[in-house]
């Protein structure tokens, strides 16, 4: 039997305004779109791990009453979510790509820990670090 994750949810603030971003900025493709009455079930992959799926949730019904999901969506704005880790081959190249389709960095390209990572946030809030992968003896 296999076990593992295979969805990891964001709270968003707004699902198309997300599909748009993920899709059309980072480089994802949608996996799964479907509606069941007002609840949408969202989600989206890298295009080079098509065994895992980013949820991307809207907070309210029917996982939270409305005072819980204006408190999360509040956090989410605040940029109080722990940061998502997304590694690619070279880290400057990955930003410089995203930056030329709109996406706004939080962290230029640093030099840290053995590898260059740097930032950005997502429409609502969420964190990301991009972070190169290790490479033996270059740069990332």
């Amino acid at each position: 039997m296999s076990q593992g994750v295979e969805v990891v949810g964001l709270y968003v603030r707004d699902q198309d305004e997300a599909l748009a971003f993920y899709v059309e900025k980072v480089g994802f493709r949608v996996h799964t779109d479907v509606k069941n009455g007002d609840y949408r079930w969202l989600t989206v992959q890298h295009p080079d791990q098509p065994s895992f799926q980013l949820g991307l949730f809207t907070p309210g019904p029917p996982v939270h009453d409305a005072a819980t999901a204006q408190a999360l969506r509040a956090l989410v704005a605040k940029g109080a979510m722990p940061p998502l880790v997304l590694v690619v081959d070279d880290c400057r190249a990955a930003c410089e790509a995203m930056r030329a389709r709109g996406v706004e960095l939080t962290q230029e390209p640093v030099d840290r820990f053995g590898t260059v990572d740097a930032g950005f946030r997502d429409p609502s809030g969420n964190g990301w670090k991009v972070v190169g992968a290790r490479k033996s003896g270059g740069r990332s």
